[in-house]
């Protein structure tokens, strides 16, 4: 029997203690993690630790079905006597999708008077365990980090949470029904700014998606022609704001347009289109960190380079690292090519 693909081989380790131990041993525990009967493990072909993800693991085993049996465990826990504690890890298939990495600052000060802040991140501790929260701050602000779904479905959650206080706020006495806002809200930052931009956006049209900023480029890259189509179709218009790895799209009805008026087809539309490109693709950070001029010279030409062969994938520099986003065979194959075509030229001692 052929044996698998690579990327079908490998698992994406998350929940990793960094900064303890030294990155060699660290790699060993994991190794020998993986490699346990009773973690489901099996023979290892590689482990890459570190990677440009903090607290991130790259494990490829011999065998696919070891993959299948180390994804079927429900827990696993890294323990070793090198460890202070046990460590809770989050395993997932490298083929998936893994934008994993997504932080945001939420201010949940305007939620002070509703609820005791410490209580609402402890339930939302228990009501999402993929995402890792830090320390709550005495002015209400806390980062939250982990895969962009979760904390989509977080801020969702919050903007529920304060569509009902606005709307409670705004029942008059001997009313039953409060008035229902038609703009959504899914920001990042829920500051007490943000809150008035809220109430007073209920009295105007409009939708507002959260989008995983790689995501918005690839589809804008690649997906322009059906998203704009989609948008004309539906008598919208759009305009984005970015806020490092969250975009924002604002929707609001075209007046020139005939079609105006189908906000929530568009909402409909522009969210199928994000679904498909989000089950389909993963980033890989190619990091620059400690790479002197002629070094990140050589990766941006071996990028260019290679990129003429792999046309469905998007390469976006930057001053530290490089992301590379695609289909996981696609981005699998990019990073192979680059890394072998960057080591061929430092084997040449005329460049």
């Amino acid at each position: 029997m052929a044996q698998a693909a690579k990327p079908q081989r490998t698992i994406v380790v998350c929940g990793i203690p960094s900064g303890l131990l030294e990155d060699d041993i660290m790699a060993d525990i994991l190794m020998i993690h993986f490699q346990k009967a009773k973690n489901k493990g099996g023979d290892v072909e590689d482990i890459v630790y570190p990677t440009p993800i903090k607290g991130v693991a790259y494990i490829t085993f011999e065998d696919k079905q070891v993959v299948d049996n180390v994804l079927a465990k429900a827990e696993h826990r890294l323990q070793d006597k090198r460890l202070p504690m046990d460590y809770p890890l989050k395993v997932s298939l490298y083929a998936e999708s893994v934008f994993t990495c997504v932080s945001c600052l939420l201010d949940l000060s305007i939620l002070r008077e509703k609820s005791t802040l410490e209580d609402l991140v402890e339930g939302f501790k228990k009501n999402f365990p993929v995402l890792s929260f830090g320390t709550l701050h005495p002015d209400g602000r806390i980062t939250v980090q982990g895969p962009f779904s979760a904390i989509t479905s977080l801020q969702k959650k919050l903007t529920r949470k304060l569509h009902n206080s606005v709307s409670k706020a705004k029942v008059k006495p001997g009313s039953t029904t409060a008035p229902r806002p038609t703009t959504r809200l899914a920001k990042t930052d829920l500051s007490s700014e943000v809150s008035s931009n809220f109430v007073q956006s209920t009295k105007k049209e409009g939708l507002i998606l959260a989008l995983d900023t790689d995501i918005y480029l690839y589809m804008k890259a690649f997906q322009d022609k059906t998203y704009e189509e989609s948008l004309k179709s539906c008598g919208v218009i759009s305009h984005r704001f970015s806020d490092g790895e969250v975009t924002t799209i604002c929707l609001d009805n075209d007046p020139a347009n005939p079609n105006a008026g189908q906000l929530e087809l568009a909402k409909e539309l522009v969210e199928d289109l994000v679904a498909s490109l989000q089950s389909d693709l993963r980033k890989e950070i190619l990091s620059l960190e400690g790479s002197n001029r002629a070094e990140k010279h050589q990766y941006e030409q071996a990028c260019e380079t290679v990129s003429s062969q792999y046309p469905r994938v998007l390469v976006i520099p930057y001053l530290t690292h490089i992301d590379i986003i695609g289909t996981s065979s696609d981005v699998y194959g990019f990073m192979q090519q680059v890394n072998t075509m960057v080591g061929n030229f430092r084997k040449e001692p005329w460049r």
